[in-house]
């Protein structure tokens, strides 16, 4: 490689009694994220079902080396994205918050990503090198070229090689722009794309992901774990062709390999752009009108792109694996593959306005939806984790998650605590069967203008439905769904979607739910906050308050967590080391000793109505009324900075729960108060049970 190509730094952080303890005890990761694959379109979660029908009506698609990682490791059969569409899904996995609480919501593409925790300044905190790679589009839009304000490196990681723009995802051939032009390709802050000839993205950042980890693992930092955010941009929107068949072989000496010469920066930049069809798909035939007697006809084009594009995402996951084989790191490197939202409908090729009916090949699986849509084929994921020697092989994990979990996940490999404003649960004792597995919160909420298609697969009352606003909770097996709401007051269609995965029967319309029901409705609204850029019909309703069980006692619940913690900690996976009863929050029932505070209890309302909260610290800290956000006071905080906001609330008692971070050399001070637009209420009234 040339010098200035693809310069991946390194960077460590200055914690030396953390680096020598982790170094051979915690794994490398990989987070392998694609772009618009469906639940459907791998073969251990639908094709594999499709192949072995027999059944000539039902094309499918292969995955081998995906099917072969999920039967020596884990599949997650119940794992949510956070949104139906990339930009808020992406998002929400980089900073783990789901959608009531991120800042990136709706089709809000290319928005900055607000400058707070993410997968990697967690990482790059537990010593990790990091690296993104791929797909990004969470740059923001007020600056161009190499000084957007969320650029990756401005958000923990240490290089970044890929696609700034979200557009610029739509097109698989960055140099050539076969159907929306030329595109930019960025190296940290130098835009390559200029020696991108015949770079299909799919091999690139593959090629990229692979130099990467060979040159760390031969480089100083070979004993330093590396996190690495791999965010393909197919099979997406354009459906374009590679140019060759995949080079044999795979790992250190054979597949996609990086060059680094100008005009062939990989092994795959020769022949013909848009060109290569596997041989599995090219003259595939099939019953398309359901008579065995008739002829079958050969697949539409369209089908054998996308089938072509899924298998070469496939083959890139069994390259990079191999590679971690051949440099033997492969026991020590957990690596997770999924998708950021359900399959689409946009092709543009072979020509414009030419669909890609997911029917063909069932991409949404034994769901109903689509991208944009907020039924399970518009959410669910093709999630597969493997860790060997971690994770039993043949796993199959049914509890219900979403992407923003793994960052509580990856920070229990790493060995460090979660920020408190992490929404999600490590998923860890799932994957190995080691402690208990807490429950994920599974919460979505988005807009779209269209409606669901009338695809005759479809259940008739899903079928060409208008979105526009629409929201998901989930309560164990059953599943809320709201489409084209206009007050919080709408009724949820309530499925048991592990009997019913289609949502045929709406158990809503039956008696026996109407708690339920209620609980639902209260919960949404207790779950997020309102977000100017992203209005919905219920922001600014009255929350109402907890169903409490016996009567409250004055004073707040605490808990004292000792420790040297680099920011307010969630504290879910530790052992408090102190715990009582307090009158009031002041921050001072741990002495002088360094560690973090859990305030957690109530706080009476008195009357209905809009409430200011105000905070101020000489520290940092983190409040949370219900399971929203109210009041952050972590990341970037500058302490004694009074910070407020308002909350509509209902009269009635509503749980808070208050992260103060108590540092060395800082005496604590902490400032909690509160008052309402109509009665004055001066911060007092703290309860616990």
């Amino acid at each position: 490689m040339k010098k200035g190509y693809f310069a991946i730094g390194v960077f460590l952080l200055g914690f030396t009694n953390i680096l020598p303890a982790y170094a051979q005890k915690v794994p490398n990761i990989i987070f392998i994220l694609t772009d618009d694959l469906g639940y459907g379109d791998v073969g251990v979660f639908f094709q594999k079902q499709r192949q072995e029908s027999g059944d000539r009506s039902k094309p499918y698609e292969l995955t081998p080396n995906l099917d072969a990682m999920a039967n020596k490791g884990a599949m997650f059969t119940q794992q949510y994205s956070n949104a139906p569409v990339c930009a808020p899904s992406r998002a929400s996995l980089l900073t783990g918050v789901n959608q009531g609480n991120a800042n990136v919501r709706d089709n809000q593409f290319d928005k900055e990503l607000e400058n707070n925790h993410t997968l990697a300044t967690v990482l790059k905190q537990a010593g990790y090198n990091t690296v993104a790679i791929g797909k990004w589009g969470l740059q923001g839009v007020n600056e161009d070229g190499p000084y957007w304000p969320a650029h990756p490196l401005k958000r923990g990681f240490d290089s970044f090689f890929g696609y700034m723009r979200h557009k610029d995802g739509h097109e698989h051939y960055p140099f050539e722009g076969i159907y929306d032009g030329k595109k930019e390709v960025w190296s940290d802050y130098k835009n390559m794309a200029a020696d991108m000839s015949k770079c299909y993205t799919t091999d690139l950042w593959t090629a990229a992901a692979k130099k990467y980890i060979i040159d760390h693992q031969k480089g100083k930092d070979a004993a330093t774990p590396f996190f690495m955010y791999l965010a393909y941009d197919t099979p997406h929107a354009v459906i374009e062709l590679p140019t060759q068949a995949y080079p044999k072989g795979g790992g250190l000496n054979g597949g996609i390999q990086w060059l680094g010469e100008p005009g062939h920066m990989i092994n795959t930049a020769t022949g013909n752009v848009d060109s290569y069809v596997y041989p599995a798909y090219a003259n595939a035939t099939y019953d398309n009108d359901n008579n065995p007697a008739t002829p079958e006809v050969a697949w539409p084009e369209t089908y054998k792109r996308y089938a072509t594009a899924v298998t070469r995402i496939d083959a890139a996951v069994g390259d990079i694996r191999q590679l971690l084989t051949d440099l033997k790191i492969d026991d020590n490197t957990l690596v997770i593959f999924t998708s950021d939202n359900g399959p689409s409908i946009e092709s543009y090729l072979p020509a414009p306005n030419v669909p890609n009916h997911p029917t063909f090949f069932g991409s949404y699986g034994p769901f109903d939806g689509i991208k944009r849509d907020c039924w399970e084929g518009g959410l669910r994921e093709p999630t597969i984790a493997i860790w060997p020697n971690h994770i039993i092989p043949g796993k199959t994990i049914t509890t219900p998650s979403m992407l923003s979990d793994w960052m509580a996940t990856f920070a229990d490999a790493a060995h460090i605590q979660p920020p408190a404003r992490t929404d999600g649960v490590s998923l860890l004792p799932d994957l190995t069967g080691k402690g208990k597995q807490q429950n994920s919160l599974v919460y979505v909420e988005y807009y779209e203008s269209e409606r669901t298609p009338n695809f005759k697969e479809f259940e008739p009352n899903h079928r060409n439905r208008k979105r526009d606003q629409m929201q998901v909770i989930r309560f164990n097996d059953l599943v809320g769904v709201r489409y084209a709401i206009k007050s919080p007051d709408d009724d949820f269609e309530i499925y048991n979607v592990v009997k019913d995965p289609k949502e045929a029967e709406n158990l809503a319309l039956k008696p026996g739910v109407e708690k339920i029901q209620e609980q639902m409705k209260a919960k949404v609204l207790q779950v997020r906050h309102a977000d100017a850029e992203a209005p919905r019909p219920y922001d600014n309703i009255l929350i109402p308050g907890d169903i409490v069980s016996g009567q409250p006692v004055s004073g707040l619940s605490w808990k004292f967590y000792k420790g040297n913690f680099p920011w307010v900690i969630s504290g879910r996976n530790l052992k408090e080391n102190k715990k009582g009863v307090a009158a009031d929050i002041t921050g001072k029932e741990a002495g002088d000793q360094e560690g973090m505070i859990c305030y957690e209890g109530f706080i009476k309302i008195p009357a209905d109505g809009k409430y200011t909260f105000a905070m101020q610290t000489t520290g940092k800290a983190y409040l949370r009324v219900h399971e929203a956000t109210l009041i952050d006071e972590d990341f970037g905080y500058r302490p004694n900075t009074e910070i407020t906001n308002d909350i509509y609330l209902k009269a009635g008692y509503h749980a808070i729960k208050l992260n103060y971070l108590l540092q060395k050399g800082v005496a604590p001070q902490l400032k909690l108060r509160w008052k309402s637009d109509k009665v004055d209420v001066t911060g007092k009234g703290f309860y616990h049970l």
